[in-house]
């Protein structure tokens, strides 16, 4: 057995008024509390650092720079860093990257038990808008203060085992975990902050989307044989209300562990990464079963498009026996 005791640290919200002084405290207090537990690895929500600042519109994008960090571990966060080496454990956390570029990031970063950042992960599916929104119930900025993850789906060796990293809106997309089961992953590692309303009023409540959330982590997980630990940043941040629903899904799926609050909150659960031979090597051998030679579509089109509408003249029944049995042949790959 390869044993991992995750601690997957839900965060209340973090208001506007908050110094990161303060949040790093909390994160510090929830780390003191998953090591006690026994956890090896310590796993925040996405944008652990500060509110969730894309909800606010700035007319001058560099007016949003505050909330991003320049460099990590800084004078704010370092303690976080010290405290986990000295408990030796790991840490994962998400924060607004600011290069030395310029360029500007939804990053997430790996830490190992010794200090020593071993992966950095950028956003890559960035939901929401450019403009303001008048229409909108709030305001999604994302695609104003971010730009879209540049490095991938990395996968990275540490702890005995090969963990990836994603953000938010990025574990609603199978690509997400596919990319990363193609690097056997044996852990995904989820920070999030979704709001409980869709932008346009009435058309999702909270229940709706904690079951998205639910449903998307709990088949990555399983079509990928990995674990899942998937960690919120909760309740009503700046006037908005963040869902919870923090949870940790095993290699065949199942929810193992699930927040109860929106509140600050620690689920600790003991991953087994062997667990995740099984599907590796039977219904995900991705060696035996997949057919990379039909999949062109994905890596290749941005955009659904429909087929072409048949010629009024031309019906299925109109085709003959052979040509129905060359295509199904041909869709068996026999």
């Amino acid at each position: 057995m390869r044993k991992v005791v995750v601690g997957a640290a839900q965060m209340g919200p973090n208001q506007k008024t908050d110094t990161r002084e303060a949040i790093v405290t909390r994160m510090v207090a929830l780390l003191d509390q998953a090591t006690d537990g026994g956890a090896d690895l310590v796993v925040y929500p996405e944008l652990a650092l500060t509110t969730f600042f894309p909800r606010w519109y700035h007319e001058d994008r560099a007016a949003a720079d505050g909330w991003f960090e320049t460099e990590v571990p800084n004078a704010a966060t370092q303690p976080l860093f010290d405290r986990g080496k000295e408990r030796n454990v790991a840490i994962s956390f998400g924060y607004a990257e600011k290069t030395p570029e310029g360029r500007h990031f939804n990053t997430s970063i790996l830490v190992d038990k010794d200090g020593t950042i071993v992966g950095k992960y950028r956003k890559v599916h960035l939901p929401g808008h450019v403009e303001y929104e008048p229409e909108s119930s709030h305001q999604r900025l994302e695609k104003r203060y971010f730009e879209p993850g540049d490095i991938g789906f990395p996968a990275w060796r540490t702890m005995g085992g090969i963990f990836g990293m994603a953000i938010c809106n990025d574990r609603r997309w199978p690509e997400t975990y596919r990319v990363l089961g193609l690097q056997a992953v044996e852990m995904v590692l989820i920070g999030y902050n979704t709001p409980s309303q869709n932008q346009r009023p009435g058309t999702e409540g909270a229940d709706k989307r904690l079951f998205h959330h639910r449903l998307s982590v709990q088949a990555g997980a399983y079509q990928n044989s990995t674990w899942a630990v998937a960690v919120a940043k909760a309740g009503v941040e700046d006037g908005h209300h963040l869902i919870g629903g923090t949870l940790i899904v095993n290699p065949h799926g199942e929810i193992v562990a699930e927040a109860k609050t929106e509140r600050d909150e620690l689920l600790i659960h003991e991953c087994d990464l062997d667990e995740t031979a099984f599907g590796k090597a039977t219904i995900f051998d991705f060696g035996r079963h997949r057919r990379v030679e039909h999949y062109g579509l994905i890596a290749s089109q941005g955009p659904a498009i429909p087929p072409p509408e048949a010629a009024e003249s031309e019906s299925v029944l109109d085709r003959s026996f052979d040509e129905l049995k060359h295509g199904y042949s041909h869709t068996l790959g026999v």
